[in-house]
């Protein structure tokens, strides 16, 4: 239904994926009998973040030694710049790697985001990244549009929608200058 057609109200329909753009990917998109969206608390998503920039080549992850910086937030988003335009997709974007996984947690961090489509490479069919981010029990988001942002620490708030059942949800992740 459409206003300008006339009609008493406008009505949108939305088709897509839950993986689109920015979003959080629930536990259970990657491991068995793990929970759905609906059932991951809220804290993972807001709350004090950093932001990090690193040098990393496409098709390549990240790793302890590129990263190389103090962590000092609970949840950390890493802008690689290989992912530069959303609207236009490129397969060789840049990942995580297990290590980097392992590093963080021991320091805390309990969210992960990231400027790509995946923590895995595109072509990863085991993802490693993901397993790890299970293991730890931390929270994924992806799709992330960090092109502008300064580093820094800023406040995160990025909730998912209560989808019950489903595998992800979209976010509008939005970072607060503290």
């Amino acid at each position: 239904m459409d206003m300008a057609r006339g009609d008493n109200i406008t009505l949108s329909t939305l088709r897509a994926t839950v993986h689109l753009g920015a979003h959080a990917d629930g536990p259970n998109h990657y491991g068995k009998d793990a929970p759905a969206i609906h059932e991951r608390s809220l804290d993972y998503y807001l709350g004090p973040c950093q932001v990090i920039r690193v040098n990393v080549e496409r098709s390549m992850r990240i790793t302890a030694r590129i990263l190389a910086r103090n962590i000092t937030a609970p949840r950390v988003l890493f802008a690689t710049g290989t992912y530069p335009d959303p609207e236009n997709w490129n397969a060789d974007f840049a990942a995580l790697s297990v290590e980097l996984i392992d590093l963080l947690h021991d320091r805390g961090v309990i969210t992960v985001g990231i400027d790509t489509p995946s923590v895995d490479l595109f072509e990863s069919k085991d993802l490693p990244a993901h397993k790890a981010l299970l293991r730890h029990d931390m929270a994924i988001l992806e799709g992330l549009v960090l092109k502008d942002v300064p580093e820094g620490t800023y406040e995160l708030v990025a909730l998912p929608l209560p989808l019950v059942g489903f595998d992800a949800s979209p976010v509008r992740a939005v970072l607060i200058k503290k």
